[in-house]
């Protein structure tokens, strides 16, 4: 680690200074509808051997869009194949993300090179470090946004069986794979749900400091279906960021239903179970906001 990362953080457009963002109103309105879809474009990795969990860039372009100003910056902990760092470029934004793994770290680099061009005034990094090493990187009161979508715990971490159709197993190239990030001890993908927990809201406590007033967090996951039983990450998520000192403000539901394929029959005839494939959920959390010293004039004594 080497001090704070140059980076700006001020806006770069003649909005009102009370705007949360540049969006719109009729784009606004499309926001206030609590269920998003989307789809996939060429720049898009859907290779699970490159990275095993993606988000369409336009997910992370939708949330910037409404959270940000052109010029602001908007900071990924878990950046992964740095599809946020994409997203900010498009739209003029300055962007920091972080990853353990040197691979993806590379990954995303190369792809914010690859449209730099078209992106003069603002600048978008991948950083290989420790989500937990943030606030000694990112300078306090810059950051205006987070959006990321951290390892769902361990899910990944076990062999996939592929099971659907009345219990039998579709053989296809996934079968069988561990397709987790890696195994390094600080990857939160090594943790069961309760250290997942923990971890969080170690993370985004120490985060704290480095946000704006009025900054978003928003952060896409998933729940699992686990050894027979539903392990609910999102409240996991809630959890941990409320005992972090956030304030949870709203919930919007991914709906996938147009990226999922062959859905096949789960639980028939007597164990109703929803398809965790076919909606995820993205939440959005703010701090609470710092309380105003009234100032009290002193009478003078007569």
């Amino acid at each position: 680690m080497s001090g704070f990362i140059e980076i700006d953080s001020a806006r770069l457009c003649d909005c009102p200074a009370s705007h949360l963002s540049c969006i719109e109103a009729r784009e606004w309105m499309k926001n206030q509808i609590g269920v998003w879809q989307f789809a996939y474009e060429a720049r898009d990795i859907r290779d699970k051997t490159v990275h095993p969990a993606v988000f369409p860039i336009a997910m992370a372009k939708r949330v910037i869009e409404q959270f940000t100003h052109k010029g602001e910056l908007v900071l990924d902990p878990f950046v992964g194949s740095g599809t946020t760092l994409v997203a900010a470029q498009d739209l003029k934004r300055n962007a920091v993300g972080f990853d353990l793994k040197e691979a993806y770290v590379d990954l995303a680099n190369t792809r914010i090179a690859s449209g730099a061009a078209g992106c003069t005034e603002c600048r978008q990094i991948a950083v290989c470090d420790d989500a937990r090493h943030i606030s000694a990187r990112i300078a306090p009161g810059t950051v205006k946004l987070v959006f990321t979508s951290p390892p769902y715990a361990n899910i990944l971490n076990r062999e996939r069986k592929n099971k659907s159709r009345r219990g039998n197993l579709r053989a296809n190239e996934q079968l069988g794979k561990i397709e987790q990030y890696s195994q390094d001890p600080r990857d939160l993908g090594t943790l069961a749900a309760p250290d997942f927990e923990a971890a969080i809201s170690e993370i985004f406590s120490d985060l704290k400091p480095v946000f704006q007033e009025k900054a978003h967090i928003l952060i896409n996951i998933t729940d699992a279906w686990m050894d027979g039983k539903r392990v609910p990450l999102h409240i996991n998520i809630i959890n941990a960021m409320c005992a972090a000192g956030y304030e949870f403000r709203n919930t919007i539901i991914w709906d996938r239903r147009n990226l999922v394929n062959r859905i096949g029959i789960f639980g028939w005839p007597s164990s109703y179970i929803t398809m965790g494939t076919t909606f995820e959920y993205i939440l959005d959390f703010t701090l609470p906001p710092v309380p105003k010293v009234s100032k009290k004039k002193s009478k003078k004594a007569e």
